[in-house]
């Protein structure tokens, strides 16, 4: 039995492919044009990723970590200081410290090679997918008001105290499902499954990187929280504040 997708991909996606191997950035370009996307762009190096995405403002990047010059970890430094597009990360280390220093740079996902051609794409589909959900009305589109914190979930801004706060497009679904359950403890598990969408299977430094870079961003005091609370050995809570 066909699966058919929840949400109708745009034909007009714009997909930025980046490798110095111009075999996988072809491969990947082929798959992902079987699976519906028709606007796709490809760059060499993360020079080249930087500036495409400035002048093309992909919709998500697909993007290896190890490149000569300036590698992926790095590209998705300064990517973050203009774009807040889905970015995941393909390597060909697959230890935890690596998965660590590609989130902690703002990615959103991360493959090690060698992948599935299908699973990449797949992996995209669910990064758009997740993006459109508040375009698409799955939430009511209003803001939410949470002590200082200002959440457009039209435009999917995070402010606090009037002034907008540069979080990634997980940071922003993560922010927002914990505001729209304020007040509850909410397990890492069912987070996971709700903001990633996939089942939670050892989920801990995952969960832990993505926490701490809200906390730097959201909280006064990101050693002393009041707003992101963790409740030892249930989950976490956003306070009401």
């Amino acid at each position: 039995m066909e699966i058919k997708e929840m949400v109708v991909m745009k034909m007009n996606d714009k997909i930025l492919l980046v490798d110095d191997e111009k075999d996988i950035t072809d491969l990947l370009e082929k798959i992902l044009q079987q699976e519906g996307f028709h606007h796709i762009l490809k760059a060499a190096s993360g020079e080249q990723a930087i500036e495409l995405c400035r002048s093309e403002k992909p919709d998500a990047i697909v993007m290896d970590i190890m490149m000569p010059g300036i590698d992926g970890i790095e590209a998705c430094k300064k990517i973050r200081e203009f774009s807040y597009c889905p970015i995941l990360f393909l390597s060909s280390k697959g230890d935890d410290i690596d998965k660590i220093l590609g989130l902690s740079a703002g990615g959103d996902d991360y493959v090690a090679k060698p992948f599935s051609l299908k699973e990449v794409a797949f992996r995209v589909k669910a990064q758009l997918r997740r993006k459109s959900y508040g375009q698409q009305g799955t939430y009511p589109r209003a803001a939410i008001e949470i002590g200082s914190l200002h959440i457009d979930t039209e435009s999917q801004r995070v402010y606090k105290a009037n002034k907008e706060v540069g979080l990634t497009a997980r940071e922003y679904q993560l922010i927002e499902f914990m505001a729209r359950n304020a007040g509850k403890i909410i397990s890492k598990e069912r987070i996971y499954e709700q903001v990633w969408g996939e089942n939670a299977t050892g989920v801990d430094n995952t969960m832990m990187v993505h926490m701490r870079h809200l906390r730097e961003k959201l909280e006064d005091d990101p050693s002393n929280p009041r707003i992101i609370i963790t409740i030892k050995g249930l989950g976490y809570k956003l306070e009401r504040i």
